[in-house]
């Protein structure tokens, strides 16, 4: 009976375990077939391609035209990411306001922007730099400080406050566009705005609280804990490692390939190769270099000072050549960097028409001169505002005060240095020999109310004013006014009649205030 019990129990004992090997071996065949499925292939990261604007130096109305050139080539070779290269310590508010509200309306939606500050991104760098979707700050750098200043001048009271109130909108508008704290940013403008960093309890996040705006719930905030990040007294600006710390860098970086390192991680994306740099050209450079102020006023003295030689010289020659090149040189910048619009050159050069016809063809200065002066600094003046050609060049805003104030500033040095220059030759020049004949000598004193004829003779020379019935001849053709010589001298005189050629005898007829009135000795004889 034993036995067969203990075969039993045994038959039992194979069953479930030929019933385990079953399953075992199903589930074990079930694992090769599904290891055996090919798998699917893994999602490739996209790749973008990069370009690199250098922005460096003074901000201007030629590196915003620089910007809009090189911006495009980038957007035609369908580029993802543009990287701003910025080191600048600033220059025209109004030259980065323009650049903001192009990256923030044109550029930021076909594109990705993204100031990479290479060095220091100061006053409308900074502008400039929050307009981008991202700010990355390469070790050591600096960002901030964007209190409008006049050049010449203070701002004060009610004019600073119409400025900064538009700056400081400018930098709201672009910390809510690309996710920048506001109130740094504007404390960067106004120095009287106080900021401390408190600690959100409900998300644990830091927020920014001026000092007027503070929150009043202990229970949702740190308040007791808050970090005063800039005072009341100061204006803000932030090293790299800070920048990062209160959100407004998103990264700090060793290098520009730094910049694509951390872009590539972010975005979970690959960069073809190395971004293709864009950099402006020569041109671009030069019409920069002549719309400073500084250069500007030279280029004024120099032209002024080349009519003037000009005008006091026999003949035409270099003085009026480089006048003309000056002058060309001054409209042709205002008009590069869109200060001056067709209409305005337009005004300008039938002013100088105006005033060559005045200077060469009428005796005496009359309307044409008048009127040629008159468009000349019509079309300066509408130069210094940007404006349509359908608009009065007026300043409507008190920034577009500030900018015409400046331009008139340096102009206004160019007039004066061009006074002290045509002092200096007029007193001095004639005293040398070799030089005598660039500047025109006054005739000696005469009695009463008379005026003094403008001539022209050698140091060494003493010679009386001249008379009706002197004869001489002409120095340089006379269309109708130029040149003649009675003697040692030379005149400026104008002819009654026809034009006259050099080497033509003619005689004084009428001395008519400061203006000789000359006829040909041959005509007057044949009559």
């Amino acid at each position: 009976m034993l036995p067969r019990l203990a075969l039993n129990v045994k038959i039992l004992d194979m069953r479930k375990i030929t019933c385990t090997y079953l399953v075992l071996l199903t589930a074990f065949s079930f694992a090769i077939i599904l290891w055996a499925e090919p798998n699917e292939p893994v999602q490739e990261k996209p790749t973008v391609d990069g370009a690199v604007i250098i922005c460096k130096d003074m901000i201007d109305d030629g590196l915003y035209q620089s910007i809009q050139r090189r911006v495009q080539i980038a957007l035609n070779q369908e580029v993802e990411y543009i990287i701003f290269d910025i080191d600048t310590f600033g220059g025209s508010l109004f030259a980065a306001y323009n650049i903001s509200e192009y990256l923030l309306h044109e550029v930021n939606p076909k594109a990705h922007t993204v100031a990479y500050v290479s060095k220091k991104a100061i006053s409308a760098g900074a502008l400039i730099s929050v307009a981008c979707k991202d700010i990355i700050m390469k070790e050591r750098t600096r960002i901030g400080d964007c209190a409008p200043i006049a050049l010449g001048g203070k701002l004060e009271g009610v004019e600073r406050e119409k400025i900064e109130t538009d700056t400081r909108a400018a930098f709201v508008t672009s910390a809510k566009a690309n996710n920048y704290p506001e109130a740094l940013l504007k404390a960067m403008v106004t120095q009287q705005i106080e900021v401390y960093r408190i600690k959100n309890k409900t998300t644990g996040e830091y927020e920014f609280f001026e000092g007027t705006r503070l929150p009043q719930d202990p229970n949702e905030y740190e308040i007791e804990s808050k970090e005063l990040i800039v005072t009341n007294d100061e204006l803000l600006t932030l090293t790299a490692t800070d920048a990062l710390k209160y959100g407004i860098a998103r990264a700090v970086v060793q290098d520009r390939q730094g910049v694509q390192d951390f872009l590539s991680r972010r975005d979970d994306v690959v960069f073809s190769g190395e971004s293709k740099i864009l950099r402006t050209n020569w041109s671009e450079e030069m019409v920069r270099k002549i719309n400073h102020p500084a250069v500007m006023s030279i280029l004024v003295m120099v032209a002024l000072l080349g009519v003037y030689i000009e005008l006091n010289s026999p003949g035409v020659g270099l003085p009026g050549l480089v006048a003309v090149i000056c002058f060309a040189i001054i409209v042709g910048s205002k008009y590069l960097i869109g200060l001056a619009n067709w209409f305005e050159v337009a005004v300008f050069v039938i002013g100088i028409i105006l005033l060559m016809v005045e200077i060469f063809l009428i005796p005496g200065f009359g309307i044409t001169g008048i009127l040629g002066i008159i468009f000349i600094l019509a079309g300066l003046f509408g130069m210094l505002i940007r404006n349509g050609w359908n608009e009065v060049p007026w300043p409507q805003t008190e920034l577009d005060w500030h900018l015409f104030s400046s331009g008139i500033l340096g102009l206004s040095i160019g007039f004066l240095g061009f006074m002290i220059l045509a002092w200096i030759l007029t007193k001095y020049l004639p005293k040398f020999e070799f030089l005598s004949g660039l500047v025109l000598v006054p005739a000696t004193a005469k009695q009463g109310d008379e005026f003094e004829i403008s001539m022209t003779v050698p140091p060494e020379s003493k010679v009386g004013p001249v008379q009706v019935g002197d004869r001489g001849e002409v120095v340089t053709r006379l269309r109708p006014s130029g040149k003649v010589q009675f003697g040692d001298a030379i005149v400026d005189c104008a002819a009654q009649g026809d034009f006259l050629d050099k080497g033509t005898e003619v005689e004084i007829i009428k001395i008519r205030g400061n203006k000789v009135v000359v006829r040909s000795v041959k005509n007057q004889e044949q009559e």
